[in-house]
């Protein structure tokens, strides 16, 4: 599972890497909501975790920007204000869940298990209707794309490729296998999980 972290705060960075080590999981650490969302729309997110007050850019209008890119991918705001029209103001741009500073390893452990399986359910449903909003430009550039590759890709690499955001190359591939075009396949690695890769039929 990988986990974009999200604040300007190194020590803090360093101690959510560390809670994601411990539990086995994959920790991407961005120091601003910038690069964070540079992140997010180059890499197979799970789940994000943000603080609320940053500079230049805080945890709100983060928020608002990675909804733009995925609409269910669980956001967990991370903060020391415990006021009720903050955390409205977070609900009503896209956060999913609050965990108060300090962090406390077995809470965030337990809170990032539990939104993983409701994501997971969320994204099993929302197969059937994925090619929804699936525009013939970005069909035909990623058709374009893996017809050049010699190897399967998996999709951070089609992502880079092409130019668009994860949530719209995976609702093309999906799209894309139902036409027969593209197959998928499971790569076993030697270590972490398995990764899906993508052919050109």
């Amino acid at each position: 599972m990988r986990i974009l972290v999200i604040d300007d705060d190194k020590s803090v960075r360093y101690m959510l890497k560390e809670i994601c080590d411990f539990a086995g999981w994959t920790a991407i650490a961005c120091k601003n909501g910038r690069e964070g969302i540079e992140a997010f729309s180059r890499n197979e997110i799970d789940i994000v975790l943000v603080d609320f007050h940053m500079p230049d850019m805080d945890g709100i209008m983060t928020v608002c920007e990675i909804r733009k890119l995925d609409k269910n991918v669980p956001i967990l705001v991370l903060t020391v204000d415990e006021r009720q029209e903050t955390a409205n103001r977070f609900l009503d741009k896209g956060a999913t869940d609050f965990a108060l500073k300090p962090i406390k390893a077995p809470d965030l452990i337990s809170r990032i298990q539990l939104h993983k399986r409701f994501f997971e359910a969320i994204k099993g449903k929302e197969e059937v209707f994925v090619t929804k909003g699936v525009s013939q430009t970005t069909i035909s550039n990623v058709s374009t794309f893996l017809q050049s590759c010699k190897q399967p890709c998996p999709i951070s690499e089609i992502t880079e490729g092409v130019g668009l955001a994860y949530p719209t190359i995976y609702r093309c591939l999906i799209h894309l296998i139902q036409e027969e075009k593209v197959s998928k396949i499971v790569s076993y690695q030697k270590m972490g999980r398995p990764k899906n890769l993508y052919k050109w039929i």
